[in-house]
């Protein structure tokens, strides 16, 4: 499917998307929100793609929302717009049953800080930065921000960096935990390469259902996720994965994992 906003590159097992407006440094307009919800579909519709990779054409990951393309729009429901264009991308994310790596290549403010968040490993450049820049138009965080932020950093964190729309360093991200890994500008691709070969090649399944299992004890009670647990290794043992997990260490070899 060809996009005008959003680049697909699928290979060896690998869904690279890049969000591709770098003359506004990767802004949202109508087009790309819709195209980027159009993209993740396909990715996890496509069982070639064990892995999924997010990154932004040129200097920055993605600047949030386009503010020019609002205002030449003229009025309209910052509520409808959340639920059509923002809210589906974070779903599809979440929902995804496939690991989502972030090429944190730029600058990722608003809701392009809110996408990178959702992703299931951040690896970062080390002249990224975050910022929850919301607060300096007056509006309030979305597309997830205040449910990933807090999570990730504390209350008191968060409230300062949302409230001040404070700029996070790559190199201060880290030591908080909102990302995986910083690496020098220069080394990023090869840093994620080395995550996408362990991704590419790795029990999908499993994957898929240690993301659910992780998504849905943020809201459960010890109980509860022991049930859940159960439930999801009931599936996981019944894989091809496992049984060849299972047989290579048997046999002193490498699994050749299909990700079923």
């Amino acid at each position: 499917m060809a996009h005008n906003t959003i680049l697909l590159d699928i290979k060896d097992g690998v869904g690279a998307i890049m969000l591709n407006r770098p003359d506004v440094y990767n802004a949202f307009n109508d087009e790309m929100s819709f195209e980027l919800q159009d993209t993740l579909r396909e990715v996890e519709k496509n069982k070639e793609v064990r892995v999924v990779v997010l990154t932004g054409a040129g200097k920055a990951f993605c600047s949030g929302q386009d503010l020019k393309a609002v205002a030449a729009a003229g009025k309209r429901s910052f509520k409808d717009s959340l639920e059509k264009r923002y809210n589906p991308i974070i779903r599809a994310m979440r929902n995804m049953p496939k690991p989502i790596i972030c090429s944190l290549n730029g600058v990722a403010a608003g809701a392009g800080c809110s996408i990178a968040l959702a992703c299931d490993l951040i690896v970062a450049a080390d002249n990224a930065t975050l910022i929850e820049v919301f607060i300096n138009v007056g509006l309030v965080p979305d597309s997830g921000s205040s449910f990933f932020l807090p999570r990730v950093v504390g209350q008191a964190r968060a409230f300062e960096f949302c409230t001040m729309g404070t700029k996070i360093s790559a190199t201060d991200a880290l030591q908080m935990g909102m990302v995986n890994r910083v690496v020098k500008a220069e080394e990023l691709d090869n840093e994620v390469k080395k995550l996408t070969d362990y991704y590419a090649s790795a029990p999908t399944k499993a994957i898929g259902l240690i993301k659910k299992m992780l998504n849905r004890s943020f809201n459960s009670d010890l109980e509860s996720m022991l049930e859940y647990e159960s439930y999801c290794q009931e599936i996981a043992g019944n894989s091809f994965d496992n049984k060849e997990g299972v047989t290579a260490f048997i046999e002193k070899r490498k699994p050749m994992f299909k990700g079923e």
